[in-house]
């Protein structure tokens, strides 16, 4: 699979549903099992939210396949801030095999995910 990429606004609600959907079907694609695509799906709708919280007014969100499904999820523009994000954090860490948390300062900008 090549890489596939999904940008969009974090406003709306409608659109993190819709990349729940996507994540779905990337994990699909890659006969993922259904327990582990549940958990994937959560994480990268958790990132999006992280990164809303932070300010960010976009994300763009790029899917791998290959050993696993991987994505990462990147924010844009907006008026990035510091954030709590304990609770979403701590859920991704333990559904996926490895994630990568970037920072700029203490500004959550990109999550990497990797089932």
């Amino acid at each position: 699979m090549k890489d596939m990429c999904v940008k969009f606004y974090l406003s709306d609600s409608a659109y993190i549903t819709a990349l729940r959907l996507v994540a779905g079907a990337v994990c699909s694609a890659h006969d993922i099992d259904v327990d582990t695509s549940e958990d994937f799906k959560v994480c990268v709708t958790e990132s999006a939210i992280i990164l809303k919280n932070c300010g960010f007014e976009t994300a763009t969100v790029t899917f791998r396949g290959g050993d696993g499904v991987s994505c990462t999820v990147e924010g844009g523009g907006g008026s990035p801030k510091e954030s709590q994000n304990e609770f979403s954090l701590a859920l991704i860490s333990a559904l996926v095999g490895e994630c990568a948390i970037a920072k700029r300062g203490e500004i959550i900008e990109r999550v990497s995910l990797k089932i």
